[in-house]
């Protein structure tokens, strides 16, 4: 994987910003913030009050206090608890609400991706300060020059994971199906239809710049019956070959698969990540668990796509998140390992901390929610080590929210800070008494 950190000269986007806090933007000037919580999320312990000692781009020490050093700035953050920062490891910046079909027939490639810059701003002031995009949807590796822009420092954005255009066969998901075939319009991913292609393919998206490998395992789906009905897409050894070809370049793939056989394939073929698994057999999940392979449920999207209560639901979108609930608590139970990722794109970008709270609501506890979204969002993204933890030696990526998330999850949809690598992106501040 590319192991840049993707590090920015960062902005200050806060309201009610202190002489301390703008001088702490300075380079080489410590800073020091003090919150009445610091949650060190891989052991569960709360520190209260918490400080977090930072010099450049790192944590130099955590504590209940931490040592000062001479012309240190402070930054106090009041009644909030300090947080690894936020982990999306499914997202979509070059998409937006609206009719997905629709965006590539109707919007430019540069026009997209100029709404993927806003997208990754927004992300970020929302406490996202890395995610994995998995996939432009048509705009091929577009994604890169956003990525590299903001390791740049050109834009704002969290560090990021792109794949470029996902991967697909002839006349799968993502295909422009429906539309006059005589318009030749261009599909949604990039075809491959068998292991020489697949190979070919993750070559020259790897020659454009991808960090990883997107694959559509699984679709069209539809309920019948109450049940889930997503052919595959390509066999266990057609995913092993992409894997390994991945695995020469020191990279990963990750797949969206719904549910049997191809979530089975695909963890068989040793996947880094089964993105939505709505439905997983006894027997995959004894493979996953054996692989750590973590599931990536997208409640969040799920909930989006149900029609209002008495609307017409002719997809069965409703029928669906139920299945996925009910597997979901199979999942929790079988001891899969899980991530945290939103599937953001098709709804509002800056509000898929919802997913965290829909995984709570679902039947997991909010630091198990917490962990799989920082510690496995980190290791899967590759930066693990580096990100994910509130440590010395660290990335000072760091966001505050009001009151205890462990207490009630709902906090992570209120940040009130974010720092990402040492620079403060977003503060809003207590209004003056």
């Amino acid at each position: 994987m590319n192991n840049n950190t993707g590090l920015g000269t960062g902005m200050l986007a806060a309201y009610f910003i202190t002489a301390n806090a703008a001088a702490a933007t300075a380079p080489g000037h410590p800073i020091v913030l003090h919150a009445a919580r610091l949650l060190q999320v891989a052991s569960g312990r709360m520190l209260a009050p918490g400080e977090i000692l930072i010099d450049g781009e790192r944590i130099i020490a955590v504590g209940a206090s931490v040592i000062r050093p001479a012309g240190a700035a402070l930054i106090d953050l009041g009644d909030t608890t300090m947080l690894p920062g936020l982990i999306d490891v499914h997202v979509h910046l070059f998409l937006h609400p609206g009719p997905e079909s629709l965006q590539t027939v109707q919007e430019s490639v540069a026009q997209r991706t100029i709404l993927a810059t806003r997208a990754a701003e927004e992300d970020l002031l929302a406490g996202y300060t890395a995610e994995r995009d998995m996939g432009t949807e048509g705009a091929g590796s577009a994604d890169s020059a956003v990525r590299d822009a903001i390791n740049e420092g050109l834009i704002r954005g969290p560090r990021l994971r792109i794949s470029g255009n996902a991967i697909s066969i002839l006349g799968g998901h993502e295909d422009a199906i429906g539309f006059n075939p005589a318009l030749h319009l261009l599909p949604n991913a990039t075809y491959a239809n068998s292991s020489d292609e697949l190979i070919g393919v993750i070559r020259q998206q790897r020659k454009e710049g991808a960090d990883f490998v997107k694959i559509y395992e699984t679709g069209a789906d539809r309920m019948a019956d109450g049940a889930l009905h997503t052919p595959y897409q390509y066999t266990s050894a057609q995913l092993r070959a992409a894997v390994e070809e991945a695995a020469r370049l020191g990279t990963v793939v990750a797949v969206h698969a719904m549910g049997e056989p191809g979530t089975h394939y695909a963890a068989e073929a040793g996947v880094a990540s089964i993105d939505h698994a709505t439905q997983l057999s006894d027997a995959t999940m004894a493979l996953m668990k054996q692989k750590k392979i973590p599931a990536v449920p997208t409640f969040a999207i799920f909930e989006a796509s149900v029609p209002a209560e008495g609307a017409p639901d002719p997809q069965q979108d409703r029928a669906l998140l139920e299945l996925k609930v009910s597997e979901f608590r199979k999942q929790l139970a079988a001891g899969i390992p899980f991530a945290v990722g939103s599937d953001v794109g098709p709804f509002a970008h800056g509000t898929q901390a919802r997913e965290l709270e829909l995984m709570v609501k679902y039947g997991m506890r909010p630091l198990a929610v917490l962990q799989a979204d920082m510690l496995n969002g980190a290791r899967l993204l590759g930066w693990e080590g580096q990100i994910g933890e509130l440590q010395p030696g660290f990335l000072a990526d760091i966001i505050a929210v009001p009151g205890n998330p462990l207490d009630d999850i709902h906090v992570v949809t209120q940040v009130a800070f974010v720092m990402k690598g040492g620079h403060v992106e977003r503060w809003v501040a207590p209004a003056p008494h």
